[in-house]
């Protein structure tokens, strides 16, 4: 058994479980798909498939091939990514943690002998069933808290509001194709902005804010999925720095 904390996943809240584990001097491997959907990529160690190193405030990531070479660079102050979407590593790697962070809110496909203690981000988790402890994720009072027996709060369908704006702050593919945005992370939008486009549908601002996150170029998208995030508070600083939520979760983890 090693001392290997292993998350699964790579987006915003995983990389906030990442980084608070990662400051408590804990060696992390984080395993993703072969093309992310990470929205909020400045702050997505997942972004470390795409460019091959990443960086999130003071952290760097780095992808790696194999499980040997993520040991490898755990000597470097550092956290190896693995393109390892069936977690094939967790045989060679044997962590002594399993944090399952891919926000799927669909039950997982193992169950709690896949690591001495296995922890659930969120909707699709039961303690004591799929896994030893859940991290709750829907803000509310109980967010960051860490269950030890039963599940979190279900999926309430609608995304966290932000100066009270909810559902239209995310943007949402209008049809099924491929993906090709038309302005930066950061960037200032002003309402109607084209935003992006997919297969020539335009995708528009629907009020004045700074685009805090976008999926890359060239993806293929499904029609209703979540594609951007805009900030109505209009600062581009947020754009590079973890919330506050992926925070909370990650001291939940923490303390798991």
């Amino acid at each position: 058994m090693s001392s290997v904390i292993l998350i699964r996943g790579g987006g915003e809240l995983a990389s906030g479980v990442a980084l608070r584990l990662f400051r408590a001097g804990l060696r992390v491997v984080m395993t993703e798909l072969p093309q992310p959907l990470a929205i909020r990529r400045l702050v997505s160690f997942a972004e470390a498939v795409y460019r091959g190193q990443t960086q999130v405030e003071e952290v760097t990531a780095c992808l790696v091939e194999n499980p040997q070479h993520a040991l490898e660079r755990l000597n470097h102050h550092q956290i190896p990514v693995l393109i390892d979407p069936p977690a094939k590593s967790l045989e060679f790697l044997r962590p002594l943690v399993l944090v399952d962070g891919r926000m799927t809110k669909r039950a997982p496909e193992y169950g709690m002998d896949v690591a001495p203690l296995v922890i659930g981000l969120g909707p699709g988790f039961n303690a004591g069933i799929n896994c030893h402890a859940v991290v709750e994720t829907h803000r509310s009072h109980y967010l960051g808290r860490v269950i030890w027996s039963g599940e979190p709060l279900p999926d309430s369908g609608i995304p966290d509001g932000v100066h009270g704006r909810f559902a239209e702050r995310v943007l949402r593919a209008p049809c099924s194709g491929i993906f090709k945005p038309l302005a930066e992370i950061g960037a200032s939008l002003e309402p109607g902005r084209i935003v992006a486009e997919v297969n020539g549908c335009p995708i528009h601002a629907p009020f004045k804010g700074v685009l805090r996150g976008i999926l890359h170029e060239g993806l293929f998208v499904q029609e209703g999925l979540k594609v951007g995030d805009l900030d109505p508070r209009n600062d581009p600083n947020y754009c590079r720095l973890v919330s506050d939520k992926s925070l909370a979760v990650g001291g939940g983890a923490l303390e798991a």
